[in-house]
């Protein structure tokens, strides 16, 4: 199979990212059970902006277009600014107060529509997680969404050609190499590349730029499967564990410590 860049053929990238807390010290919503983003500083999710620079180094190398899609509240487009300073060529923020609340699975829906609206693709690209969720399922979930097949933790693109693409995926103990046909989705971890700084040409570009905004409306699909009523997830109790008491610090010099150390093990019955 020739190559993609013998083909002269031009990609067409979709990069899902999202608005996050700057900060780990966040509240919870004690009726709803959602984060409390009024008054936080955002950023973009750190792990997407892996995902932003492998869909522009792609763009650089091949050709092509690299969309920014994430779904929030108004002020998310700060986040899509920021991605079109980094690279990409344009930016579609799905916003809408009927989607406000919604756990992995009805983000995943929501977001399928857009890019179903958006059109063609041949590559979707994620960060492997969010700092505020932490769950990973968005992009496969996303995947399944759309019917196509999702590779995750993705640290190296091998090589890319005019039906497939071939992927170095992470496991716990080294990696596989994987192909997948297009269009797939792949989440990709740090070890994939370093995200590139924005230029200033880029910053005063991506002021400019105009963003696109799409609403439920705009998105059609199943109004029961958006937002927190499309949400299977119920987050029943938000509370900080309990700090832990007693226990008991060992000084002296290191074999003072090991022997007091051994003695208490014994009294515990470990050894």
């Amino acid at each position: 199979m020739k190559g993609l860049s013998d083909l002269k053929k031009s990609l067409n990238i979709i990069v899902c990212i999202k608005q996050v807390p700057a900060t780990t010290e966040v509240q919870i919503d004690p009726k709803t059970g959602t984060l409390i983003r009024e008054g936080i500083e955002a950023i973009v999710n750190p792990f997407d902006t892996y995902a932003i620079e492998e869909g522009v180094r792609l763009k650089e190398k091949y050709g092509g277009k690299v969309t920014a899609i994430s779904m929030g509240p108004p002020q998310a487009e700060e986040a899509l600014r920021e991605a079109i300073a980094l690279g990409c060529d344009d930016a579609v923020l799905l916003t809408d107060k009927a989607f406000a609340g919604a756990d992995t699975l009805a983000t995943a829906y929501t977001l399928s529509l857009g890019i179903r609206k958006l059109g063609s693709y041949d590559l979707i690209i994620c960060g492997m997680k969010t700092t505020d969720g932490d769950t990973g399922q968005v992009g496969p979930g996303l995947a399944e969404e759309l019917g196509i097949p999702h590779v995750a933790y993705v640290r190296k693109i091998v090589s890319l050609e005019e039906k497939c693409i071939v992927l170095e995926k992470s496991l716990e103990n080294g990696y596989e190499e994987v192909e997948a046909p297009l269009p797939c989705l792949i989440t990709v971890t740090k070890e994939i590349n370093e995200p590139r700084l924005p230029s200033f040409k880029r910053k005063l570009l991506a002021r400019r730029a105009k963003i696109t905004l799409w609403g439920a409306k705009d998105l059609g699909g199943d109004p029961k499967r958006v937002g927190l009523e499309g949400s299977p997830t119920t987050v029943i109790k938000v509370f900080h564990p309990e700090p832990r008491s007693g226990g008991q610090v060992i000084t002296g010099d290191p074999e003072t410590q090991a022997e007091i150390l051994f003695q208490k093990l014994k009294e515990l019955k470990f050894l």
